[in-house]
Formats: C-alpha cells, structure tokens, sequence
C-alpha cells in the first residue's frame, strides 16, 4: 500500500491518483493528511504539497487538483530526461515537473472545456491538442510518465514488492455499411445502378449486378472472415453497428431488414456487440434512446457499450447523455485524421465531469489506430500504414498498455479501395 500525504485530499487527485497507481502501475493507494499518519507508515509513500515535510519522496504540487471549475491555463512544455512534460515544479520536488496535475489535465480532456475551432462535424480536432502542437500525439506519456516513476518508487522502496499489468490488444470493428450492394431494398438498388452508369464506373456496375444476382458475396461482408481471426489468435474483437435512420451521413442497411437482423444475431452469438450511434443522435437525446432499444431488441440483451458515428464527441455533453442512458464504456476517445493517444494515455479509465467534479462510471477506451486515418488522411501507403500501426503497437507494449484498433468491415473486403488491408489487418493482429 502506497500512502500519499497532501494538505486536501480532493475529487481530481483522488481521481487521477488512483487512475495512476492502481490503474496503471498496480500499486494500491491510499491517503493522509496527518503529518504524524505519514511520518510512522512503513511502507512506500511520497508527498505531495507545496513543501516537502523532510527528506521524503516529494512532488511539489501545482494548484489544477485542487482547483474546482475551468480556468485558461499557461502552458510550456519542457523534458524530463527525453519525454515530453509541464507543470514544472522546480528544485526541491523529486522529479522536475508536476506528474499527477499533468496526467489529469490530459486525462480529464481539459483542453477540450476551453474554447476551441471545430471542425465540420463539431469535433475538437488533433492539431488543436496539446499533443499534436508539441509532437507527442503518437506516444502514451501518461503511461511513459508512470513507469518511469514507478522506476524512481523501485529504487526508493526497494523492499516492496511491485507488481505488473499485460500487455491487452482489443479489436473494434465499425460497420457504418453491412454491405456495399445487397439488402439496400428497391429504391437505393436502383440508385445505385443509375449512379454507376452517371459516372461511368462499369466495373463497379458490373460487381453490383453480379452480386445482386448471388453470383458473387458482397464485398463488404467480411463478417467471417474477422471472425475466423478472432478465433484463431484469440482476441477480443467487439462490433459496433449502426441502426439509425437513413441520412446523409447515415448510411447503413434498414434495422427492420431480416438479413440485417439476422447478421447481428448471429455475430452475438461469438462477439461482443455495441451501439454506433447516428451521425445526427449526439444532438437528439431521443433519436439516442430509440436507437439503443432497436439494437437491444435486435440481441435480446442490454447494450452497455457504444462509439459515435463520424467520432462526433462534443465534451462533456456526449457523454453526459450516454450516461443517462446506461452506457457502461464508450470507445471513441481518438481522432478521426490522425494516429495517436487523445488523452495520451493507453489504459482504459474512467469519465471525470469537470462540469460536477466527480468521476463518473463511465469507462473510457481510448483507440490508437484508425483504417480511415491512416489511408484517407494521413494518406499512407500500405506500407506506411502497418509500419505506423506496428510503431504505435510497441508504444502500447513497451508500457503493458491496451492497444485498440479501429476497422471497419469494409477495409477488409479487398476491393480497388482497401486492396491489401486484409492482410494489413493480418499482420497486426499476429
């Protein structure tokens, strides 16, 4: 038991200590502020305040965790050894910068409370984050951070026994479009005909008609084939579908199709599934709900996990609503454009509302690879592309953390698009 002496034991440093140390460095923690408490306690413990009480491990506070509400906040980013870091906290502090204060600004998606440029879809871009502006969006630096401290703890305390997390490799799979041509129904069938013959795609046309003839499978229906994946490298592959209305930027079979139903149902029965909800639900608590219910209809059991279409997050109200409505994880903590670690870290945590202050039971799992990212884009080729994967991958590894990718069933299809990606997937799975 690791035992933290502060003059305040407060909502935010509860929070971020013991995402910190339980979370991701294993260590149960616990607090004090009794100066006699802390001096007489025989096992690790560090302090943590404005001044250190004697020679103990110390880090010299900033005033974030203990501050309530949202405030603009000076930033300069400097180096602790070759990782990036902030909040320095000066000479007498055991390490040169204030780590937890750090970790939940980041954490905690702060950065995305204070006015900001969206983009077209209402999202809080990358090169808007901390992250991206300073060149470690790409690397986990909580995690980075923690081990490296967890290091420093070994040498102070070396009698304690620490323990150590596996590395977790999740697979999430959204499918925006079951499939490319068939169970559209007569109208958007031919819509489709019509749209080819317009733009002079004849091979396009071609497949389309073979594949409404069942002369051929649907290129989009990879199902089985991520399936087969899954089982044989034993990995955790979840499945997140989109049920809402037809929209523009919705575009997915009809949820009253039988196929349809009968493609989820039948995927349930060997991966877990979650809800994708609708491009236009994030501003319609209603739409939300009605959505929710269809798919539970669909698999006869409560959804408790989602990711937003076109990763529309609007902070905190998004997830304020997937709360209300019992939504236990959500997985869209990531960029649509680029790689990387949103909330720079790649252990799973858990919601804090700055608008209430409290931690929420909302668990978080932030992905650290999109298909879409890294082709339409970064606009990698398909070499980049796993290159970059298997770089962020061993980022994931070298700190025991979860790594997350996000596919969609297309890019498996092998079609003129996504030619060579199933094979990308492949290599990153094994």
């Amino acid at each position: 038991m690791l035992l933290v002496y502060t003059y305040k034991i407060t909502p935010r440093l509860n929070y971020i200590f013991k995402h910190f140390f339980v979370r991701i460095l294993q260590i149960p923690v616990t607090f004090s502020t009794k100066v006699d408490e802390f001096v007489a306690h025989n096992g690790p413990k560090i302090s943590y305040s404005k001044n250190p009480l004697g020679s103990e491990f110390f880090i010299r506070s900033n005033d974030l965790l203990f501050d309530q509400g949202i405030n603009d906040i000076d930033i300069n980013i400097s180096n602790w050894d070759d990782v990036p870091c902030f909040f320095p906290a000066g000479e007498a502090s055991s390490i040169p910068f204030d780590i937890f204060a750090a970790s939940f600004y980041l954490i905690s998606r702060y950065e995305e409370y204070l006015p900001h440029v969206q983009d077209i879809h209402e999202r809080f871009p990358a090169d808007e984050s901390l992250a991206f502006k300073n060149g470690f969006l790409e690397k986990p630096v909580v995690d980075i951070w923690a081990f490296k401290f967890l290091e420093l703890l070994k040498d102070k305390f070396p009698k304690y026994n620490f323990n150590t997390r596996e590395f977790n490799f999740i697979s999430t799979i959204d499918v925006d479009s079951a499939f490319a041509y068939k169970n559209k129904g007569i109208v958007r069938s031919i819509g489709g005909y019509i749209n080819d013959i317009l733009h002079l795609r004849f091979v396009n046309l071609w497949h389309r008609l073979l594949t409404n003839l069942n002369f051929r499978e649907d290129p989009f229906d990879t199902f089985s084939e991520i399936l087969k994946i899954k089982k044989e490298h034993n990995i955790s592959t979840l499945f997140f579908f989109l049920i809402g209305d037809y929209t523009t930027y919705d575009k997915n079979i009809s949820f009253s199709n039988t196929k349809f139903k009968s493609l989820i149902k039948s995927i349930a029965d060997y991966a877990k599934i979650g809800l994708h909800p609708s491009y236009f639900s994030i501003r319609n608590d209603e739409k939300l709900k009605k959505e929710k219910a269809r798919l539970e209809g669909i698999i006869n059991t409560p959804v408790v996990f989602s990711r937003q279409h076109y990763l529309r997050l609007i902070i905190p109200e998004t997830y304020q609503n997937l709360i209300d409505l019992d939504i236990q994880e959500d997985y869209t903590m990531g960029y649509a454009k680029y790689v990387g670690f949103r909330a720079s870290t790649c252990t799973p945590f858990y919601f804090y509302d700055l608008d209430f202050e409290i931690q929420t039971p909302l668990k978080l799992f932030p992905f650290a690879i999109m298909d879409v990212a890294l082709k339409d884009y970064m606009q990698l080729s398909n070499k980049e592309s796993l290159n970059k994967i298997l770089e962020l991958k061993n980022e994931v590894k070298n700190v025991n953390g979860t790594f997350i990718s996000l596919f969609h069933n297309e890019t498996l299809s092998e079609n003129e698009k996504w030619e060579g990606w199933s094979d990308i997937y492949k290599k990153m799975v094994n």
